[in-house]
């Protein structure tokens, strides 16, 4: 089983918005970079643009219960940030999951066989 480790200091996050490669659609930004461990380290920030305080937990919520839905198919190895964006309150959780693992096969991460 994977397991992933959480992403929390800014140093962290900009290491990885420096160094990662990005891909977005029109809900999600994600910042992938490869680091030397055998676990994912996965970080979610929202910025004041996708609502008060309530709404951004509330999105980073669904985002990390997302990922963790997913996980499994997720090739270990990686720092991954994800990024909400201003439409993102308007999807539902289905269309939210469906966003991120599109994404994460665009970065190359997303393991072909469970």
């Amino acid at each position: 089983m994977v397991l992933t480790n959480v992403l929390k200091k800014n140093k962290d996050f900009q290491h990885v918005y420096k160094k990662g490669k990005s891909l977005a659609n029109k809900h999600i930004v994600i910042f992938v970079l490869k680091n030397r461990e055998n676990t994912n380290r996965l970080g979610i920030s929202a910025s004041k643009k996708v609502g008060g305080a309530v709404v951004r937990n509330k999105q980073r919520r669904r985002l990390k219960e997302a990922y963790r839905a997913l996980e499994t198919w997720v090739l270990p190895g990686h720092d991954i940030v994800i990024l909400p964006r201003v439409g993102i309150v308007d999807i539902s959780f289905t269309e939210m999951i469906s966003n991120l693992r599109h994404l994460l096969r665009k970065h190359g991460i997303w393991r072909q066989h469970g």
